[in-house]
C-alpha cells in the first residue's frame, strides 16, 4: 500500500479525531475570508470615497490581527495534533518503515486535514457573506444597499495568508518526527509539553510571574501625560509574559500544595482529579495562558466598541451643535445675519463669541492658542443651551477648550501650569463643550478671567499696532456668530444666501462654516465600533475553540486511567462528576485571571477616551461566561464519551 493511500485511509477513518481541529481552523478562515472580502465589496463606497479609505484601513488593521492569531492558533493546534499522531503513526516503525516515510505519512495526514479545513472555512465564508455584512451594517446602523459580487480576490488572498503558515508547521511537523526516537514516538502522547521542573523553578517563576504581571498592571493605570501610549504598549507586554509565567509556575505550585493537604484531598472524591489538574497544568498551561490573553483582548475589544460608540454620538452632537458659523473681524453683524436666516428658517438657538489669538511665542508650551473671556462663553453657553459647570476664574486660572476626539494618548491635563508670557496660570479644567463649535477642531482655545483678558487683549494690540507701525486704533479681536435652524431640509436655502455675506479684503473680512446636518462625514466611526464587537466574538469563541480541542483530544489519552478506576470499583456517575470538576477548573482558571486582567486594560482604556466602562467590562464578563458555560457543557459531553467514562 502507499504512503498516500494510507494517509487517506487514515484520515478518513480517524475522522472523528480530526474534527476539533478542522472545525477551529475553518472558523479562522472563514473570520478572515469575510474581513478580506469587505475590501472588495461595493458595499461602503455608498459612503464616500473618505469614509471607504477609512473603513478599508481599519479593515486592514483588524485582518493583520487576525493573521496574527491564526499564525498562533495555527502553532497550537498543529503541536496538539503531532502529539496525538506520533504514537499512533510510531507503530509503522515496527512495520519496517524509516521515519522520513513515516513523517511523508503525517504530511500528507496534515495536508488533507488543512485542505479540508481551508475548504470550509471559504465555503462557509462564501455562504455567510451577505449575512456578514447584513449584521455589520445593523451594528452600525447604517442605512445602505448590501451589494454580493462574487470575485476570486479574496478567495486567493485568504488562500495565499493560510497556506504558507499552516505549510511552515506541517513542514516543521515532519522535521520533528524525522529526528525522533520510537521511544519518543511511542510515548509522546504522554509526555508534559516540557519537562518536568523541579519546585525551585516553579516558586521562581511563579515569583517572577506575579511580579511582572503586576508590573503590567501598574503600567496600566498609571497617569504619565504623553508616556501613557508607551506605557500601555509595555503593559501588554508585561501582562501577556506575566500571564505566561503565572500559568506555568504558580498555579501548578498552588494545585500541588492542595493534593498534599489531606483535608483537602480526601473529601467530595478529589484524589479522583486534583493530580491529574495538576498534571494538565504542567501539560496545558501555554493552553490556559493563551486562552486568558484572548479573552482580555475580547473584552479590551468590546469596551472599545462602546467607547468609539459614545464617542461617535458625542461628535455628532458637537459637529451639529450649530448649523451656520459666521466669522468675522466685524462686531455688528449679528442682527444681519439673524434676520437672514429667520428669512426661510427658524432659529433655534444662536450666540456670539468673541475671542483673539496668541502665537506660540507666548505659550511655554509653543503652540499658538485662542483666548476667550469668561463671562462671554458664560453669555454664550446660556443662549445656546451648552451647559457651564464653572461659577468663576481666579486671575491664575485657565480652562482648556478643546473638542471631541476618538481617543486621546494625553491623560492628565488637569493640574497642570501653563505660562502665557511668563505669567503662570493654573489648569483647572479640559472641556470639549462646543462653545466654538467647528472653529474648536482645528485650533485650542483658554478660558481665562475676565480682567485677564482684557490685559492680554490690550497688549496683543499693542504689539499688534507696533508691527503695522501706525497709531490707528486696531481691534484684533474675531467675532463668531453661531446659529442651530429647526429644519435641516431648509440648509441649503440659507446657505446660498449667507455665502452672500461673505468676502475677504486687506483690512476686513467675514467668514461662512456651514455644517450639514446629514453629513456622513464620519460614518467610518460606526464600522469600527461594528468590527470591534465581531472582534469580540471572534476571540471568545477561539478562546472557547481552543479548550474544547485541548479537552476533546485529551479525552483519548485518559480511556486506560478511567477504565483502571471503574476496575478498582468507582461507579461511572463518581467519575463523571470528578471529570466535570476537573473540566470546570480548566475553564475557570483562564476565565478568573481574565476577570482581573480585564479591569486594568479597561480602566487604561477608560483614560484615553475619558469614558467610564466600568458597566461594559461586567456585561462583557457576563457574556464571556455565558460562552465559556456553553463550551464547558459541550466538553463534558464530549470527554466523557471519548474517555468512555459513562
Amino acid at each position: 500500500m502507499s504512503i498516500g493511500r494510507l494517509a487517506f485511509q487514515n484520515f478518513r477513518k480517524s475522522f472523528h479525531n480530526y474534527f476539533s481541529m478542522i472545525l477551529s481552523l475553518a472558523f479562522t478562515v472563514l473570520i478572515l475570508y469575510n474581513f478580506v472580502n469587505l475590501t472588495f465589496a461595493e458595499t461602503f463606497q455608498a459612503l464616500g470615497e473618505r469614509n471607504k479609505e477609512y473603513i478599508d484601513i481599519i479593515i486592514r488593521v483588524i485582518s493583520f490581527v487576525l493573521v496574527c492569531f491564526m499564525f498562533f492558533f495555527i502553532w497550537y493546534a498543529t503541536n496538539v495534533f503531532l502529539t496525538k499522531r506520533k504514537k499512533e503513526i510510531g507503530i509503522y516503525v515496527f512495520m519496517g518503515l524509516t521515519n522520513r516515510k513515516i513523517g511523508k505519512l503525517y504530511m500528507l495526514e496534515t495536508v488533507l486535514t488543512g485542505i479540508v479545513a481551508l475548504v470550509l472555512g471559504i465555503g462557509a465564508g462564501i455562504v455567510t457573506t451577505w449575512l456578514f455584512q447584513m449584521i455589520l451594517l445593523r451594528l452600525s446602523e447604517i442605512a445602505i444597499a448590501i451589494s454580493f459580487r462574487f470575485t476570486w480576490q479574496p478567495i486567493a488572498i485568504t488562500a495565499a495568508i493560510y497556506t504558507p503558515i499552516y505549510a511552515l508547521f506541517a513542514l516543521k511537523g515532519y522535521g520533528n518526527i524525522v529526528k525522533s526516537s520510537v521511544l519518543e514516538m511511542i510515548s509522546a502522547a504522554r509526555q508534559n509539553e516540557y519537562v518536568k521542573e523541579s519546585g525551585l523553578l516553579l516558586f521562581i517563576k511563579a515569583a517572577l510571574g506575579s511580579c511582572i504581571l503586576a508590573n503590567g498592571y501598574a503600567l496600566a493605570i498609571r497617569e504619565d501625560g504623553y508616556n501613557v501610549m508607551g506605557n500601555l504598549l509595555l503593559a501588554t507586554v508585561l501582562v501577556i509574559v506575566g500571564t505566561y509565567l503565572l500559568f506555568g509556575g504558580f498555579l501548578p505550585i498552588l494545585f500541588q500544595q492542595l493534593s498534599k493537604r489531606k483535608s483537602f484531598l480526601y473529601r467530595k472524591a478529589r484524589t479522583i482529579w486534583i493530580n491529574n489538574i495538576v498534571f494538565r497544568m504542567k501539560k496545558n498551561y501555554r493552553t490556559y495562558a493563551m486562552t486568558c490573553v484572548l479573552l482580555t483582548c475580547s473584552v479590551t475589544a468590546i469596551a472599545t466598541a462602546f467607547a468609539q460608540k459614545e464617542k461617535y454620538d458625542n461628535m455628532v452632537n458637537f459637529r451639529n451643535h450649530y448649523t451656520f458659523q459666521i466669522i468675522s473681524d466685524r462686531p455688528e453683524l449679528e442682527a444681519e445675519v439673524t434676520a437672514l436666516i429667520a428669512e426661510d428658517n427658524d432659529i433655534v438657538y444662536h450666540g456670539c463669541l468673541p475671542f483673539f489669538g496668541m502665537d506660540g511665542s507666548h505659550f511655554s508650551h509653543g503652540y499658538s492658542q485662542g483666548i476667550m473671556a469668561f463671562s462671554d462663553v458664560e453669555r454664550l453657553a446660556e443662549d445656546t443651551g451648552i451647559t457651564f459647570p464653572y461659577e468663576s476664574l481666579a486671575d491664575d486660572e485657565l480652562i482648556k477648550v478643546s473638542y471631541e476626539m476618538l481617543m486621546s494618548f494625553v491623560t492628565d491635563e488637569k493640574e497642570q501650569t501653563i505660562e502665557i508670557d511668563g505669567r503662570p496660570f493654573h489648569q483647572i479644567d479640559k472641556t470639549t463643550a462646543p462653545y466654538l463649535g467647528y472653529f474648536q477642531e482645528s485650533h485650542g482655545y483658554y478660558i481665562v478671567s475676565d480682567r485677564v483678558y482684557a490685559e492680554l487683549l490690550s497688549q496683543c494690540q499693542e504689539e499688534f499696532l507696533k508691527q503695522r507701525q501706525t497709531g490707528e486704533a486696531a481691534d484684533i479681536q474675531t467675532y463668531t456668530y453661531n446659529y442651530k435652524i429647526a429644519e435641516a431640509g431648509n440648509f441649503e436655502v440659507s446657505r446660498e444666501k449667507l455665502n452672500g455675506l461673505t468676502y475677504t479684503t486687506e483690512d476686513s473680512y467675514v467668514g461662512l462654516v456651514a455644517l450639514d446636518p446629514d453629513s456622513g462625514e464620519i460614518e467610518w466611526i460606526k464600522v469600527e465600533y461594528s468590527l470591534c464587537v465581531f472582534v469580540f466574538l471572534v476571540f471568545v469563541l477561539a478562546s472557547g475553540s481552543i479548550l474544547f480541542m485541548r479537552i476533546y483530544n485529551d479525552a483519548f489519552e485518559e480511556k486506560e486511567r478511567y477504565a483502571i478506576l471503574k476496575k478498582m470499583g468507582i461507579s461511572p456517575r463518581t467519575l463523571s462528576r470528578a471529570a466535570a470538576r476537573e473540566l470546570l477548573a480548566a475553564y475557570a482558571m483562564p476565565f478568573l485571571l481574565m476577570t482581573l486582567s480585564s479591569w486594568f486594560s479597561v480602566h487604561s482604556l477608560e483614560k484615553l477616551v475619558s469614558k467610564n466602562l466600568k458597566t461594559v467590562n461586567l456585561v462583557s464578563i457576563a457574556i464571556i461566561f455565558l460562552f465559556f458555560a456553553v463550551f464547558y457543557w459541550l466538553s463534558v459531553l464530549f470527554y466523557r464519551k471519548n474517555a468512555e467514562i459513562m
